[in-house]
C-alpha cells in the first residue's frame, strides 16, 4: 500500500504538467476559434445596442456562447480556398447605468476559415441551441 502512495505521490507533479504556449492541434476547431470568439464578444461589447450603456467600461455582462456548428464547404468555397466555416450564436445582457443588469442582446456569427486565417461575418439567426438554421 504505502508502494502505490509512494509511486502516486512522484507521478502527481507530472499530471501537473500542461501545453501551454502551444499551437491548437491542426483540425482543433474549438481551440482555433478561441482568439476569434474572444475578439468577436470584443467587437459586440463595443458595438452592439444592448451594450450601449457602459458601467466601469463595460457594456455587457454575462456573455454565453450557446451554440457552435461546423457547416458544409461548397465545392466553390473549396476552390477559394475554404477549409472550415462554424456558426455560432450568443446571448448576452446589457447593464443599466446603476450597474444592475439590463436588455438581453443575442448575435450570430460566421467563422470561415482560408489557409490559416479566420474570418467573421454576421449570420442570420440561428437555433440557440443547436444552431440550425431557422
Amino acid at each position: 500500500m504505502i508502494r502505490y502512495l509512494v509511486a502516486a505521490a512522484l507521478l502527481l507533479p507530472l499530471a501537473a504538467c500542461s501545453q501551454g504556449g502551444q499551437k491548437p492541434a491542426a483540425g482543433d476547431l474549438n481551440a482555433e476559434l478561441q482568439p476569434q470568439m474572444l475578439a468577436w464578444r470584443t467587437a459586440l461589447e463595443a458595438n452592439h445596442v444592448a451594450c450601449k450603456t457602459k458601467v466601469d467600461g463595460k457594456g455587457c455582462e454575462s456573455f454565453e456562447v450557446t451554440c457552435k456548428a461546423a457547416q458544409d464547404i461548397s465545392p466553390e468555397e473549396k476552390a477559394k480556398g475554404v477549409t472550415a466555416q462554424v456558426i455560432a450564436a450568443m446571448t448576452f445582457n446589457g447593464r443599466t447605468a446603476d450597474g444592475s443588469s439590463g436588455k438581453p442582446g443575442s448575435a450570430f456569427a460566421q467563422f470561415t476559415k482560408t489557409g490559416d486565417s479566420w474570418t467573421r461575418t454576421e449570420a442570420k439567426p440561428v437555433n440557440m441551441s443547436t444552431c440550425a438554421p431557422l
